[in-house]
C-alpha cells in the first residue's frame, strides 16, 4: 500500500511532515488504515495528521495516544514540528492544543477573552448561532486543564472552564426553548465546581444564579429557587454588589411565585441597596443593566396578581432597556400578560407584537415562553381579528 509521506502546499513548496508520528505508528505495527479504524476516522484523516496538514482534535488525542501506546505528552512531541510557537493568539492556542502541557497564561487569557466575547453577544444573538463555537471553546478549556501541570495556569484554566460551562448552560437552555433542564444543570454544576477550585467567588455565584433560573422558569420549583438565589447572594456578597443584587432580585421573584409578599418586598429592597452601593470596579459590572430592578419588580407584581403595579414597573424597565435584546422580549411578554389581566386587550396585543418582533431576531427562549403564555390567556377573545393575527405570527415562530 502507498502511505504518502510527501506533501506540497499550494505554493509548490514542500510542507512540514511528521516523520516521528508515522514512525511510531509503524513501530507498533499499525497501518494507516488500521489506525483509522481503531480511532473511528477516515484513513485520509490519518494521512493529513502525518503530513501536518491538520492536527488531531482534542477529543481524538487521548485515543490516539492510547492507540500508539504513548502518553498525551509524548504524543504532543510526536505532533510537534520544528517551528517556534506562533506569535498570534490563534496560533498560540493551536500550539497549546498540540502540546497541552506547555500552555501558558497568555494563551489561557486569550481563551477566556473569546468566551467573554461570545457571552457579550448572548443577549442579542440567537443561541443556536453561538453554540458551536462555545462548545469548541469549552472543550478546549477542559482539555487543556486536564493536561496542564503549572499551578497558576491550572487555576486560570479552572476559571476558564467555569466561564465556558456557564455560557454553555445558558446557550443549551435557550436553544432548546428552555426544555433541556438536565443538560444545562450539568454545565452549571461543572461551572460551580471549577469556580470553587479556582477560588473565583464571582464565577461561582454567577453559575449558582444561572442554575436558579432553571428552578424559577423551567421546573417551577420556587422553594429550590429561593435556596439557590440566597446561596448566590451569600457567595458574592463580599466581592460583587452587582451579583449579590441580581441574586436578591431573583430571590424576590421566587418568593413572589410562592405568594410571600413580605419576603418578596424585603428582597427587592436589599437588591436596591446593593445596586446603590456598587462601584465601577465591580468584577460583574458587565452583568448589570439599569432596567434590572424594574423588570424583576414587574415580574414579582405580576406573580402576585397586582397588574397595575406590574405595568408601571415594566413600562419603566422598557424605557431603560436597549431594543432587540432577549431581555426586551421578556419585558414585552410580561407587559402583554399584565395588560391582559388589566383587561386592556388592544395594549396587550400591541406589546405581544413587539415581543414577537424581538423573538424573530433573537430567538429568545424566555420571551417565546411568555409570548405563548399570553396567547393562551387571550383565548377568550380568539374570535377577535387582532388576536387571530398575533396567533398567526406565533405559529410562524415554531414552523420549521
Amino acid at each position: 500500500m502507498n502511505e504518502a509521506v510527501t506533501h506540497s502546499g499550494g505554493n509548490g513548496r514542500r510542507g512540514p511532515r511528521r516523520y516521528r508520528l508515522a514512525q511510531r505508528r509503524k513501530a507498533i505495527g499499525l497501518s494507516q488504515e488500521r489506525l483509522a479504524e481503531v480511532l473511528g476516522v477516515d484513513r485520509s484523516t490519518v494521512v493529513r495528521w502525518e503530513r501536518a496538514e491538520t492536527d488531531p482534535q482534542p477529543w481524538h488525542r487521548p485515543h490516539l495516544a492510547k492507540a500508539l501506546n504513548v502518553s498525551v505528552e509524548e504524543l504532543a512531541d510526536l505532533l510537534a514540528d520544528t517551528r517556534r510557537p506562533p506569535a498570534t493568539p490563534d496560533g498560540r492556542l493551536d500550539h497549546a492544543l498540540r502540546q497541552p502541557g506547555r500552555v501558558d497564561l497568555v494563551t489561557v487569557a486569550y481563551l477566556r477573552e473569546r468566551v467573554r466575547h461570545l457571552d457579550e453577544r448572548y443577549d442579542r444573538t440567537p443561541s443556536t448561532l453561538l453554540l458551536a463555537e462555545a462548545a469548541q471553546l469549552h472543550a478546549q478549556a477542559v482539555f487543556l486543564r486536564q493536561y496542564s501541570d503549572a499551578g497558576s495556569v491550572q487555576r486560570e484554566l479552572a476559571a476558564a472552564v467555569a466561564e465556558a460551562a456557564t455560557l454553555m448552560g445558558q446557550l443549551v437552555w435557550d436553544a432548546t426553548q428552555r426544555h433541556d433542564h438536565a443538560a444545562s444543570a450539568a454545565y452549571f454544576d461543572q461551572a460551580i465546581k471549577a469556580a470553587r477550585e479556582a477560588r473565583d467567588t464571582v464565577a461561582e455565584a454567577n453559575a449558582i444564579l444561572r442554575k436558579s433560573y432553571l428552578a424559577l422558569y423551567g421546573t417551577r420549583q420556587s422553594t429550590a429557587a429561593v435556596a439557590l438565589t440566597a446561596q448566590a447572594a451569600a457567595v458574592s456578597r463580599r466581592d460583587s454588589r452587582v451579583l449579590a443584587g441580581l441574586a436578591q432580585l431573583h430571590r424576590a421573584e421566587a418568593h413572589a411565585m410562592l405568594g410571600q409578599v413580605r419576603d418578596c418586598a424585603e428582597a427587592l429592597g436589599v437588591a436596591e441597596d446593593h445596586f446603590a452601593a456598587m462601584s465601577p470596579q465591580d468584577p460583574a459590572s458587565a452583568l448589570y443593566c439599569p432596567s434590572h430592578h424594574a423588570r424583576l419588580a414587574g415580574s414579582c407584581w405580576l406573580s402576585l396578581n397586582k397588574p397595575t403595579m406590574a405595568i408601571k414597573a415594566l413600562e419603566e424597565a422598557h424605557q431603560l432597556v436597549a431594543a432587540r435584546r432577549k431581555s426586551t422580549a421578556v419585558i414585552l411578554g410580561n407587559l402583554a400578560l399584565a395588560n391582559i389581566r388589566h383587561r386592556d386587550l388592544d395594549t396587550a396585543v400591541s406589546y405581544l407584537h413587539l415581543s414577537i418582533d424581538v423573538i424573530e431576531r433573537t430567538r429568545a427562549g424566555g420571551g417565546l415562553t411568555l409570548a405563548f403564555s399570553a396567547a393562551r390567556q387571550l383565548r377568550p377573545w380568539s374570535d377577535q381579528p387582532s388576536v387571530q393575527d398575533v396567533n398567526d405570527r406565533l405559529l410562524t415562530l415554531i414552523t420549521p
